[in-house]
């Protein structure tokens, strides 16, 4: 494990690498803008001519790594936050990122598996068909269709939810406050809707899977009730594959927080990354590209070492 855990993070730097070189060249090419303000022209035009951006790409690249390695200096923004370093943009916006990701990864977790399990024993029947039917519509739907929809029937038609993720001002000055949590009910349901269905249906066939296999055989005819043996037996094996998907969950949420973030106004690291796309802010462009490349690949790794944590007789990359 220990030889396999190395040569992962080994490949996943190698990739990280590649895949920021790749960014790097290609929003370096674009043509550069620069405000109306004539004094920031000045700072911004003495800045790049520091950075190297008059020389060849090769060049630029290897002050930005070496800013990056001798100074952790991942550069400024100039559109997004005046003057305000790429690093302190990114960290500003991280928790609201977190919250919502982290609320939404609570609710979806449970209902998920709960309906998986309840769609398993009720296999072929009227339960399991019905839940199957509404899987397979909400995997189908992408997340910002749930978003309007939620928008549409909890804000326009029932008033019960803001329109809006409110304002730090607004919700009295914290992220953890109750006003706060409320504001964002409409976006963590948007981003839970096709994560319940992914989980419901992947718990169904696992454990679908496990409930006939010969051991369960074995176990009923030991004497012990359907029940029984689902518990003690069935969903301890389901979880091996299950758990490390659990992670895998949290993961796509991220990344599908992005056009939520946009819809519902969360000043989070989504909005961000696309907020510098539209204005060309080269730098935080880059280190925002850098946050999702590195959590993508971590929880791939995180995600196989799970399966030899959660049953020792797994072992990944071992030749016997």
């Amino acid at each position: 494990m220990t030889k396999y855990v190395i040569k992962r993070v080994l490949l996943m730097l190698l990739t990280l690498f590649v895949i920021f070189t790749i960014c790097f060249m290609l929003i370096r090419i674009l043509p550069r803008q620069l405000p109306t303000d004539k004094n920031l022209q000045a700072v911004i035009t003495a800045r790049w001519d520091a950075l190297g951006y008059g020389e060849p790409l090769l060049v630029q690249y290897g002050i930005y790594l070496k800013n990056i390695i001798t100074k952790w200096d991942f550069g400024t923004s100039w559109y997004i936050q005046v003057r305000e370093p790429a690093w302190d943009v990114l960290k500003n916006r991280l928790l609201p990122t977190v919250l919502v990701n982290f609320y939404s990864f609570l609710l979806s977790i449970p209902i998920g598996i709960a309906l998986g399990i309840y769609a398993a024993v009720k296999k072929n029947k009227w339960q399991d068909q019905f839940i199957s039917t509404l899987v397979m519509i909400f995997v189908s739907v992408p997340s910002y269709v749930y978003a309007f929809l939620i928008q549409y029937i909890f804000y326009f038609k029932a008033g019960l939810l803001p329109l809006t993720v409110y304002s730090l001002a607004d919700a009295g000055g914290s992220w953890f406050s109750g006003k706060m949590f409320y504001s964002m009910l409409a976006p963590i349901l948007a981003l839970s809707f096709s994560q319940v269905a992914g989980l419901c249906r992947f718990t169904r066939a696992e454990l679908t899977e496990t409930l006939t296999s010969d051991y369960m055989l074995l176990a009923r005819s030991k004497g012990l009730t359907r029940t029984q043996a689902t518990t003690r037996h069935a969903l301890k094996n389901a979880m091996v594959p299950i758990l490390p998907m659990i992670i895998a969950t949290f993961i796509s949420i991220l990344a599908g927080s992005m056009i939520i973030e946009q819809i519902f106004s969360i000043p989070g690291v989504g909005r961000l990354y696309v907020t510098s796309i539209q204005l060309l802010d080269y730098d935080v462009f880059m280190i925002d590209t850098l946050f999702y490349t590195l959590v993508g690949l971590l929880a791939g790794i995180v995600v196989d070492i799970s399966y030899g944590f959660i049953d020792p007789r797994i072992r990944m990359g071992s030749t016997k």
